[in-house]
């Protein structure tokens, strides 16, 4: 027998500084290299060098003993991320539960229905009055007073962790708000401050730029620069006149956000999501949006990460089209080494697509061709709706390929959603009407774009069949498709559009808030004993998730490839796994549909069970039957 009483000899010698060097030299090529690249004509390679390592390890001295452990079980299985048990619920923390104590109060509720990622929308100091949801933060480092302290963030993020649940907090990466410590500095005439930001003594350079920039809100806030009267300067403000751009052509910038993150990682964010980062680097003759220093920078925090907090992984909140759209997970110099998940954005606008038009072609056509099956160390966030407006990113070309024209196809969208064409189901909103284009983005809560309000209203239970129908089949299909599906709180139970936004005044100018209400907790309560639409909804998302954790098929790394059967109302893929086989097939129409077996690769004499049902799929002939608005999930096993 080994004596095991006697401490093995490289024990006595590894100390707790000794991991720290490890994962230097693990990540130091690929820090590096992207910071010399972009900032080699503003500081010293070697000074940087200096002041990064310095700075990791400073907060690498700082994190806690229990996330220092995490950091050690994630080194060892760095794709925890992309189990088929993630499943994240997001929520402001007013509206789901008051405060940061609310929200370990319902820990419980979030386990029940099988979640194991939960972001807390904008919780860090806001501006007062409006501050566009939380996005135009005024302190980095505390927690909206009203929503509790950072200590309380502290506790709720440890009750998560040992609850099997990984916390996600939002960091603004492109603006401050104007009273930010930074702004109020360089407002005051400190030099080193008025390079965090980018400022502009006449409207000759800000009048060159908006030849060719887009306005996010033309609504309410046109064009991208403020005149600041107290400065007597022009300052970029891409999204609201209170939201100041950042420099991030100056090192000190990075330097600084990178702190700020690690700070947040250091009091339990397991994820960040960076905000607005397409519009972080700023070109000339250019959009401003996705010019390739954003990914240098995010591959440079992302390896700053993988040094003083490993646990820690990164969403990239780019909502852009879909050419654009996969450089966020990795492509060419850094693939695998840059955000860990993005937003599917376009799986979300092909959806309502789909519903509206009763056809698939657009989706199938979009989804193959413009998307990788598969990416290395990162995958999707999908998602059906969220906080945000939609926007109808579908481009001409796409467009055409299916015999529809662009423009015609999005004004048809917009209108089916706002409830303005005949035979809509959908009670939405239009949002930033851009009149020159005609084009415009769209309000509402998944169940009410999705039938359920009008149905409830009208008393019309076929209608709220659909719907059900309809939110259930979105729901299989994010959680199907292949990365973490993310819920937005509410939607489990089918809540609907909330128009009392309109008697707050820091609230009443942003539509996006009528798909943001209160968190309806008699109705979530009694979910499951429910009979009514609430019920069948909570029970069949809870089933869909749990099914999905069960299948090895459904993990984030197993490519997703879809399958172009030529049936425009059936929306099929495959997700082909290291022991089986997943074919899913979604029929986007309100009747029934049917699709020969060996169009998806199937025999009809040996079909596989359907996960979802757990029972054989229905045949006609040689064709598989599609129920209205139905999912199925066939699982073959490899034996």
């Amino acid at each position: 027998m080994p004596d095991t009483s006697r401490e093995h000899p490289m024990a006595k010698t590894f100390k707790f500084t000794d991991l720290f060097d490890l994962r230097w030299k693990r990540a130091e090529a690929d820090l590096m290299t992207p910071l010399t690249r972009l900032y080699a004509d503003r500081m010293d390679p070697a000074e940087l060098r200096d002041r990064v390592r310095a700075l990791l390890a400073e907060k690498w001295a700082a994190r806690p003993a229990d996330l220092r452990r995490l950091d050690l079980e994630r080194d060892i299985q760095p794709d925890w991320f992309q189990s088929q048990s993630m499943a994240g619920y997001v929520f402001y923390v007013d509206r789901f539960a008051g405060s940061m104590a609310g929200v370990a109060k319902r820990i419980p509720y979030l386990q029940s229905l099988g979640i194991r990622y939960a972001h807390f929308m904008p919780c860090l100091q806001p501006r007062p009055g409006d501050s566009d949801g939380g996005y135009a933060v005024m302190d980095y480092g505390q927690i909206d007073p009203e929503l509790g302290s950072m200590d309380d963030f502290r506790a709720v993020t440890a009750k998560m962790r040992k609850a099997g649940i990984s916390p996600c907090i939002d960091m603004v990466l492109n603006h401050t708000a104007k009273e930010h410590a930074w702004a109020e500095a360089a407002r005051a005439g400190d030099p080193f401050y008025r390079e965090f930001y980018r400022l502009y003594d006449d409207a000759t350079i800000p009048l060159q730029f908006e030849e060719t920039l887009l306005e996010v809100f033309p609504e309410q806030a046109p064009g991208n620069f403020t005149w600041d009267e107290g400065m007597q300067k022009w300052v970029w403000t891409t999204f609201n006149t209170f939201q100041w751009d950042l420099n991030w052509e100056n090192p000190e910038v990075f330097l600084a956000i990178l702190g700020i993150i690690l700070d947040l990682a250091n009091s339990g964010a397991e994820v960040l999501r960076l905000d607005a980062v397409a519009f972080m680097w700023k070109r000339m003759g250019t959009v401003c949006q996705n010019e390739p220093e954003v990914h240098d920078i995010l591959q440079a925090l992302n390896q700053a990460a993988s040094v003083a907090a490993p646990a820690t992984i990164f969403k990239a909140e780019a909502i852009v089209g879909p050419h654009q759209l996969v450089p966020y997970l990795g492509a060419g110099r850094h693939v695998g080494k840059v955000s860990n998940l993005a937003y599917h954005n376009s799986l979300m606008v092909q959806f309502w697509s789909a519903l509206a038009s009763g056809k698939s072609d657009l989706m199938s056509h979009v989804l193959d061709i413009h998307f990788p099956d598969s990416f290395v160390n990162a995958e999707w966030a999908t998602y059906i709706r969220c906080h945000d407006d939609i926007g109808w990113a579908i481009t001409e070309d796409d467009a055409e390929a299916v015999g529809l024209d662009g423009a015609a196809h999005r004004r048809f969208l917009t209108d089916f959603y706002a409830g303005r064409y005949e035979g809509s189901f959908a009670r939405g909103a239009d949002f930033q009407v851009n009149e020159e284009t005609g084009d415009a983005r769209t309000n509402g809560t998944f169940a009410s774009l999705a039938g359920l309000e009008i149905a409830l209203e009208t008393g019309d239970e076929v209608a709220a069949e659909l719907a059900v129908k309809r939110i259930l089949m979105g729901h299989a299909l994010i959680a199907g498709f292949g990365g973490i599906p993310l819920i937005y709180m509410g939607d489990e139970i089918g809540m609907r559009n909330d128009h009392g936004y309109l008697d707050d005044p820091d609230r009443a100018g942003d539509g996006r808030w009528m798909q943001r209400p209160a968190m309806d907790w008699m109705t979530a309560e009694q979910a499951e004993t429910d009979d009514g639409p609430a019920g069948r909804l909570w029970r069949g998302v809870r089933h869909i998730l749990a099914v999905r954790a069960e299948c090895d098929a459904l993990r984030g790394d197993v490519p997703s490839r879809v399958l172009r059967t030529g049936h425009d109302k059936l929306f099929c893929m495959t997700r082909p796994g290291p022991d089986a086989t997943v074919t899913a097939i979604y029929n986007v129409t309100d009747a029934e549909q049917q699709i020969e077996a060996d169009r998806v690769g199937l025999n009809i004499d040996a079909l596989p069970r359907d996960m979802l049902s757990g029972a054989l799929p229905g045949v006609e002939e040689d064709r598989i039957v599609v129920p209205p608005y139905g999912a199925l999930w066939l699982e073959a096993r490899e034996w």
